[in-house]
């Protein structure tokens, strides 16, 4: 699911991939929101944010959805640079290791909230949720040449409506609609389950869902990590 690149992933491994990920998105993403009310999932609705602030006067506040919108990028960016790095020596487990740093930034995020949760700022977790994010995606987006982006919901519910519309189309449409609709509907809807699943587990659990989070995603990167290394 995190080794093979491209056109050498077949349908279902990237199904696997964005029903993954995209859940993990959507739970993160809720915490987000429900503990300082900001999507660290959301840019689009955080440069409308920015905007509207900006407009308003209201500076500082316009700044802070800004911070965000960077912290995403600076995840992208700097996970992209990593996995050039990896693809240019051949390390077939730069992918893995990619998702395995989410998990480890997840834990150390958690644990700390759930050791000294007075001592950091609320600030901070939307900053290391928004670069993670952008971690993720970038990961996704390179490995499937951008079929699968876990937390680009805009873009999966376009891209849903222009499939609906193929299927009213020829046959040929229809055959190159069916396999992507499948792929950016399982993704929205894990991304929905995930917020579901997070609002509800954060209000059980606390901070511990956090460490959920990070267990999955490590439970979901290191076996890889390991098979690419001993293929």
């Amino acid at each position: 699911m995190l080794i093979r690149v491209g056109d050498a992933r077949t349908a279902s491994i990237d199904l696997a991939l964005a029903g993954l990920l995209s859940s993990v998105a959507g739970a993160l993403n809720a915490v987000g929101f429900m503990v300082a009310g900001s999507f660290t999932a959301n840019m689009t609705g955080n440069i409308s944010a920015f905007a509207d602030h900006l407009a308003n006067g209201t500076t500082l506040l316009a700044l802070s959805f800004a911070g965000l919108v960077l912290a995403f990028v600076c995840g992208a960016g700097v996970t992209a640079l990593a996995i050039q790095t990896g693809e240019r020596y051949r390390l077939r487990s730069v992918f893995a290791l990619a998702i395995a740093a989410e998990g480890v930034v997840v834990l150390a995020l958690g644990a700390g909230f759930i050791l000294a949760p007075a001592a950091i700022p609320e600030t901070v977790l939307l900053i290391v949720l928004s670069f993670v994010m952008g971690l993720q995606n970038a990961t996704t987006t390179m490995i499937s040449r951008a079929r699968v982006r876990t937390t680009h919901v805009s873009g999966m519910a376009t891209d849903v409506g222009i499939e609906l519309a193929a299927l009213a189309g020829g046959a040929d449409l229809r055959r190159e609609a069916v396999p992507k609709l499948k792929l950016h509907s399982l993704t929205l809807a894990c991304f929905a389950a995930g917020g579901v699943c997070g609002v509800l587990l954060l209000g059980l659990v606390g901070y511990w869902l956090l460490v959920l989070a990070a267990v999955l995603l490590l439970l979901i990167a290191l076996p890889e990590v390991f098979r690419a290394h001993s293929a």
